[in-house]
């Protein structure tokens, strides 16, 4: 029967790639004794930190990881490991699990990682070679078109649902800030025939997001701009700023300073949009959001974030009446604000 062309709804494969987290949560937390810790009584992230001997952050990301698992939960700001956590993860139980565990933590490489991390606080030097080639602001050619294949390829499907909403028939003019292969703007220009589409990313990004540009016929719609985002002044103009994946990639600190920049090129009345995907509130899954935070985790210097946590980032930055909505037939939530005006 043939391929098909993508749609929107990519959760099967999304599924799938996500498995790889699963094991060594557990058996990182296994290693570490923290189901024997707060097995035995309800700690904080930060008394558990404490107890173990781990980085904070990191354990929060672990911990999220944990309780979409079903085997922690989270009362007020204490966690507890949950009945079946404490009936086959506990050391002391008479159905621990721990002697078959055991032999993963050797065989799976991302336990090696995650667990180096979590006690560390620091991403493992030899998976990323001192960190991904966007934060130092510079990149090779190659680098570049193997980071845009990567971005391309697990992008198509939440481009698709992102050009969809129905709020982007409002916006005339966008800037796709971060812009990588140019997946999510060449899918705005498609789905939005009235919209002009600029596409802002380091100048090595935008040649490989200029290649697809070409491909789809947009050139007339579908503008690049290489400029590093954090050190020069982005262009104006426009009615509405689009982050796809951006804002996981950085801190809470970092991502201020994105939104100041957003805010400050904004017009009045401009909006600020954010694609990803969310944790839900309390930061205890989903499994989906929680699994990619430990991906972040291990890559780059962010994590899977929460609406309430980005609200606190965008209103910071001046922006209000900011809200979400599931995009498309994913994973994925549009999260939009607006510059008062």
């Amino acid at each position: 029967m043939g391929p098909l062309p993508p749609g929107t709804d990519d959760r099967a494969i999304w599924d799938i790639w996500e498995s790889q987290f699963t094991l060594p949560c557990v058996t990182v937390a296994d290693e570490l004794g923290l189901f024997r810790a707060i097995g035995d009584q309800a700690m904080t992230t930060g008394e558990l930190a404490t107890a173990l001997s781990v980085d904070e952050r990191a354990l929060g990301v672990l911990l999220g990881g944990l309780a979409a698992l079903g085997m922690v939960e989270k009362r007020d700001t204490r966690w507890s490991a949950t009945p079946p956590a404490r009936m086959w993860l506990h050391p002391e139980a008479e159905g621990y699990w721990g002697g078959f565990l055991f032999r993963f933590r050797e065989t799976i490489p991302i336990h090696a990682d995650l667990i180096a991390m979590v006690r560390s606080g620091k991403r493992p030097e030899n998976k990323v070679a001192g960190g991904p080639e966007w934060e130092r602001g510079t990149m090779s050619a190659e680098v570049a078109r193997r980071i845009s294949d990567f971005m391309h390829a697990h992008s198509m499907g939440p481009a698709r649902g992102a050009a969809m909403q129905p709020v982007f028939g409002e916006v005339d003019s966008l800037l796709d800030v971060g812009c990588g292969s140019g997946v999510y703007g060449i899918e705005f220009a498609r789905a939005n025939p009235h919209m002009a589409v600029t596409m802002l990313d380091l100048k090595e990004m935008v040649a490989e997001a200029q290649k697809h540009v070409d491909a789809a016929g947009l050139q007339d719609r579908v503008a690049t701009c290489g400029l590093n985002m954090f050190e020069q002044d982005w262009p104006t103009g426009h009615d509405a700023h689009f982050f796809a994946n951006i804002f996981h990639d950085w801190s809470e600190e970092t991502n201020a300073i994105l939104a100041a920049k957003s805010y400050k090129a904004l017009e009045p009345g401009g909006r600020i949009f954010l694609h990803e995907i969310l944790m839900d509130d309390d930061g205890c899954g989903p499994w989906t959001a929680a699994s990619f935070s430990i991906m972040m985790l291990l890559g780059t210097l962010g994590k899977q974030y929460t609406l309430p946590e980005f609200r606190t980032m965008l209103e910071a930055a001046g922006f209000e009446d900011v809200r979400a909505c599931r995009s498309g037939g994913g994973y994925y939530s549009l999260v939009s604000a607006r510059k008062p005006g």
